[in-house]
């Protein structure tokens, strides 16, 4: 079993080991240590990086054991005068190592940890929502609750959460047999067996945990809740501590005053400016359909004009510079002729295609969607009388001869 050092000094940044057991998977090394303050993937937070012996550590990794491996980046290993080998080849077992860990991610990593801590304390204090799950990534940390908060409440809980924070009451490590613990008022009970590695927020938090935690509440920085959702019954929150809290202030300041300087308004009058600019665009949008259908209604008699007469009807086979509700209007309007089928096709790749009949006319725009969708790959669908689809890879003409050939075939 590894001797785990962050268990007692999560704050260790670098150490010495002897190498116990090395393994060799492809190209990469798994190395194991009599002691490590690596932390492996486990309870929700994520391993640690850093460098072992001079190479970078790319996973850390705990075995039913109880040991841990190193796994280590795949450049030839290479005997390095910083490793502190006592032998020629410091992967030997018995060998000497010197350990670094990457400290910013490991102080992220204790900051959103101890975070959700007094998080999860503040809201079963406040409302007895109870924590049924804990996630913590590179980006993102969520909370599952077992039931809804309220938007209120959340702020609450929040709120509370900040105050144990701002008043840096301090974060220590103790360690408890199962029987003991049980008479301790643990946040939650813990279904492991033997000692327990306890972690108390004082007075206000009690909870079994083998992660890393900073010493005081106030290394934390600040608990942030960013988002929330209903989940399994209950509501996932998403909430940054520290580091990640200012990176997140960073980003919607920018965001928001690239916006102000765009709107010209200022940032409490957002939400009603961009509300204003959705309500023009839908009646911009409005107004273009109408012009694109009253276009469409001149486009259409020359179209039917130059139409090729075939045994399937008056045949309109045309690549267009629109979109698809241009593409439509167009269709729309000519088979409101008598005797017309229609294909049309973007100029872009992947294209669009609308295929549309007169009422008159027997042929299935359906299947002709359907065969060029299973020729050029797409999706679409529709009625014998319009169909349409989008994605296929292929030039306009390419579809089109496609389209006629099929025409051709069926009349």
């Amino acid at each position: 079993m590894t001797n785990r050092l962050y268990y007692s000094d999560p704050a260790l940044q670098a150490f010495e080991a002897v190498v116990v057991r090395v393994e060799r998977f492809a190209d990469r090394l798994a190395v194991t240590l009599d002691r490590t303050a690596f932390y492996p993937t486990s309870g929700g937070q994520p391993f640690d990086t850093g460098t072992l012996g001079g190479l970078r550590v790319i996973d850390v990794v705990e075995a039913d054991d109880g040991s841990i491996a190193h796994v280590l980046s795949p450049e030839p290993v290479t005997r390095n005068p910083e490793s502190g080998a006592r032998n020629l080849d410091p992967w030997n077992p018995g060998a000497a190592v010197h350990g670094v860990i990457d400290w910013p991610r490991r102080l992220d990593h204790m900051q959103q940890h101890t975070g959700q801590h007094v998080l999860s304390a503040s809201f079963s204090r406040l409302f007895g929502a109870r924590t049924v799950g804990f996630h913590l990534s590179a980006a993102v940390s969520t909370v599952d609750l077992d039931r809804e908060l309220t938007p209120g409440e959340l702020a609450a809980g929040e709120t509370e959460a900040n105050r144990i924070v701002w008043e840096d009451r301090p974060v220590s490590v103790r360690f408890a047999s199962a029987e003991e613990a049980a008479q301790l008022p643990l946040r939650k009970e813990s279904a492991r067996e033997g000692t327990l590695r306890l972690i108390d927020v004082d007075g206000f938090d009690l909870s079994a945990c083998g992660g890393t935690h900073v010493a005081r509440t106030g290394g934390i920085g600040v608990i942030a809740v960013a988002s929330w959702e209903r989940f399994k019954g209950g509501q996932r929150i998403e909430f940054l501590c520290g580091g990640r809290a200012l990176g997140r202030f960073r980003a919607l300041r920018d965001t928001v005053s690239a916006t102000v300087r765009l709107l010209s308004v200022l940032p409490e009058e957002l939400p009603a400016s961009i509300e204003r600019l959705q309500a023009e665009s839908r009646a911009q949008k409005r107004s273009l359909l109408a012009l694109e259908i009253e276009l469409a209604r001149f486009r259409a008699d020359e179209l039917a004009a130059s139409a090729e007469v075939t045994s399937a009807g008056r045949l309109v086979l045309r690549a267009r510079d629109a979109d698809a509700i241009g593409l439509k209007a167009l269709a729309s309007a000519i088979v409101a002729k008598p005797g017309c089928l229609v294909v049309l096709v973007s100029t872009t790749r992947p294209a669009l295609v609308v295929a549309a009949r007169s009422s008159d006319v027997s042929a299935s725009a359906q299947q002709i969607v359907a065969s060029l969708t299973a020729a050029f790959g797409g999706r679409g669908g529709g009625k014998p009388e319009f169909a349409q689809c989008g994605g296929l890879d292929a030039s306009p003409d390419a579809i089109l001869d496609a389209a006629r050939a099929v025409i051709v075939a069926r009349s």
